[in-house]
């Protein structure tokens, strides 16, 4: 992926031009930090229990937390608009610099509180990550190649689970639930160091031009005037409000239907990486053929109805499990990513707070999800009823997509 012409060359630190890495290549050291900053977020989900053992709490105080990391999303409708003002450079250090401070506090002062306080450091340096990232590539990349490019760049998402979580599965069965901690936060002071050599300051007059202007009370104005992005921060805080009610019990249910241990649990995320991987790609080889809005409305049909149909893999063993969460998480990645890419161009003036409104929307979502499935599941332990939460709330959201997504002009659907 090279820039098109017309854009001024990357400049250094105090504006000094320079030779710096393509645009490929800058892309690539980014998403290694997104996949340590993804690790960080999801790596709680399947070792709930095993956390909640090391610090003697319950699962529905561990789901808590993980709540707390998703809250903490909100706060890109301030960093969204602060990139486009800075720069997306001071975003991604400072994202790599919060990750890193959380996960060695969480490592060596082992806590409920401090605990707390390292996921949502981890989830703020996300909040200060993804919207730069995201709008940096869209200003680069032409509307009918958005879903290559951003479907590509979002395979660090199923890098977390292929990679990242069955690496924190071993760290914790070979040593102890700390060991992650440790982990990921030498890895973002690596990271960082990268991302400061390699990620130049960017100045873009065609962004300066098109910036908004009134503050974050007009550029949350902006967000809910407009009614196809409504749509699509309805439709995104259900989405993924509902991915996070069976993420939070998923492996709980692995564990207590099938004996599956730590390791094994972790194991498990292999096949969520490989759906998410498949997705991506899809999203990355399909979705501009077929249309981003007609892509994404199918994968969203196909996630309702795999939803509802959980029920049917817990009577067939570990093998229908496996499945139905591959193509669970197959079709919820293909509709996330597709949605990413469509979701740039709804307000293409603002592009950063457009996204970092999407992410405070979906983490709002996660949030609520997260509490509700560990909810549900301590109280009826029932996937059946985690699937029919799920699939009703993914149907509100693509309810309110649909009759958003009515007002966007026909060259940007």
């Amino acid at each position: 992926m090279s820039p098109p012409s017309g854009h001024r060359a990357a400049t250094g630190p105090g504006g000094r031009e320079g030779n710096f890495p393509s645009l490929a290549g800058q892309v690539a050291a980014a998403a290694l930090g997104r996949l340590l900053l993804n690790t960080a977020r999801r790596f709680a989900y399947p070792f709930a229990p095993a956390i909640g053992r090391g610090l003697g709490v319950s699962l529905t105080a561990v789901s808590a937390l993980i709540a707390v990391n998703q809250i903490t999303s909100v706060s890109s409708l301030i960093f969204g608009p602060l990139a486009d003002r800075r720069g997306y450079r001071v975003m991604f250090l400072a994202g790599m610099a919060a990750l890193a401070a959380g996960m060695l506090a969480g490592g060596f002062f082992p806590g409920y509180w401090t605990v707390m306080g390292a996921l949502f450091l981890a989830g703020l340096g996300k909040a200060m990550f993804d919207p730069s990232i995201l709008a940096y590539v869209s200003e680069r990349v032409a509307y009918d190649r958005r879903g290559m490019a951003i479907g590509v760049m979002e395979m660090s998402w199923a890098a977390s689970s292929l990679i990242g979580i069955p690496v924190m599965g071993w760290l914790m069965g070979s040593f102890s639930w700390r060991a992650p901690f440790f982990a990921l936060g030498a890895a973002a002071i690596a990271v960082f160091v990268l991302l400061w050599r390699m990620m130049p300051a960017i100045h873009t007059p065609e962004m300066a031009g098109r910036r908004p202007r009134e503050g974050f009370p007009g550029n949350f104005r902006s967000l809910v005037r407009s009614r196809a992005a409504a749509g699509c921060l309805v439709f995104a805080f259900f989405f993924n409000g509902a991915s996070d009610i069976f993420f939070v019990a998923y492996g709980a249910w692995l564990e207590a239907d099938f004996g599956l241990g730590l390791v094994a649990v972790g194991m498990a995320a292999t096949v969520i990486g490989l759906a998410e991987l498949l997705g991506e790609g899809l999203t990355a080889t399909l979705s501009d053929r077929f249309g981003l809005r007609q892509s994404m409305i199918a994968g969203a049909c196909l996630t309702i109805a795999v939803y509802a149909l959980l029920p049917l893999a817990r009577g067939g063993g570990l093998s229908a499990a496996l499945g139905a969460i591959f193509a669970l998480f197959l079709a919820v990645e293909f509709t996330i990513v597709t949605g990413l890419s469509l979701f740039t161009e709804v307000l293409p003036e603002a592009r950063a707070t457009m996204m970092s409104g999407y992410f405070a929307s979906a983490s709002a979502g996660r949030m609520c999800g997260a509490l509700a499935g560990g909810w549900i599941w301590s109280a009826q332990a029932d996937i059946g009823a985690i699937g029919a939460l799920s699939a009703g709330a993914c149907a509100a959201g693509l309810t309110a997509l649909l009759f958003g997504l009515r007002a966007l002009p026909l060259g940007r659907r």
